[in-house]
């Protein structure tokens, strides 16, 4: 995970998001994304839907879009 987030970050990527468990993604800083003002691909998700800020996040809310390939899985 810290790779993950490591490479993230050095792409300038603003934050990941993921689907899990959040009381074992809390230990990278994740969060529910919800309470980043953040909306889940699908609101069923509620707090398993996190998000992690990254150096350039910025602030941005709204509606969270996964890359376009996860689209076609």
């Amino acid at each position: 995970m810290h790779a993950v987030l490591g490479a993230a970050d050095a792409l300038d990527e603003a934050l990941v998001g993921l689907l899990g468990e959040p009381a074992f993604y809390r230990r990278f800083g994740f969060v529910p994304a919800r309470s980043m003002g953040i909306l889940a691909p699908d609101p069923s998700w509620g707090d398993y839907f996190q998000v992690r800020p990254l150096t350039h996040y910025d602030g941005t809310t709204g509606q969270f879009a996964y890359a376009a390939p996860f689209d076609r899985l």
